[in-house]
């Protein structure tokens, strides 16, 4: 599994820089205080004021920060280095205190000491992953009593389909 997370990395470094740039992401307009949240992320996560919130597989954090001007306290993580550091770069400018550590999902309870009211997750995170019982143990591990798991996610065969979904 080391290997595969290397080339995983790797491949996710590689999107960040394009990804920034890419009208898919719309980085200027959310710098200027557009929510990267969807109403069914919305409805799902309700009133999160105050609330903690760890957010697996954040790439470079829009949602991340998104939920910290909700008012939660937010930590993001992901295993793109280059993603972290453009996330950090994303929360200073949005002048938001919202947390960012670098650390594959499997092996972040070595790197990570703290429960959470809601671990989150969203849009193309599963697919990339050879352990999902290893990743639902994860997701425990974080979760305080009573806590929330919240995911909005693609169905697999989406990727079937081309960019208009058509073909």
């Amino acid at each position: 599994m080391e290997n595969y997370l290397e080339i995983n990395k790797n491949s996710w470094n590689a999107k960040v820089e394009p990804h920034l740039k890419s009208d898919f992401y719309f980085v200027d307009e959310f710098l200027n205080g557009r929510s990267s949240l969807n109403s069914i992320e919305l409805e799902l996560l309700g009133d999160i004021q105050g609330k903690s919130i760890l957010h697996l597989q954040c790439h470079f954090g829009q949602d991340s920060i998104s939920l910290s001007r909700m008012g939660a306290k937010v930590t993001g993580i992901d295993l793109s280095d280059k993603a972290i550091e453009a996330g950090r770069d994303l929360a200073q400018k949005c002048e938001t205190d919202t947390e960012f550590i670098c650390s594959d999902v499997y092996h972040l309870p070595e790197v990570l000491d703290q429960k959470f009211d809601i671990v989150y997750t969203s849009y193309g995170t599963i697919g990339w992953l050879p352990d999902l019982e290893k990743w639902a143990g994860v997701i425990s591990h974080f979760l305080k009593p009573g806590g929330q798991f919240i995911m909005a996610e693609f169905h697999p065969v989406v990727w079937m389909f081309d960019d208009d979904f058509t073909k």
